[in-house]
């Protein structure tokens, strides 16, 4: 998985899988879902992201396993 944020376009994408992207939907304003063919989401794009996250720059990552 990958988090990118670009400051000049305020945007914050979380990549969940490296596939081509067939299909997009603006799930709510501003929130736009990426899926590949088989209908599998492969990230997730947020625009305003400055205004919709507490710090676009900042990820933690949180993991738990057996």
């Amino acid at each position: 998985m990958k988090v990118h944020y670009d400051p000049e376009t305020d945007t914050l994408t979380v990549v969940f899988r490296e596939a081509p992207v067939a299909e997009s939907d603006e799930d709510k304003p501003g929130v736009i879902l990426d899926y590949d063919h088989d209908g599998n989401l492969v990230s997730v794009e947020l625009l305003d992201a400055s205004k919709r996250v507490e710090d676009p720059r900042s990820v933690t990552l949180s993991a738990s396993g057996s």
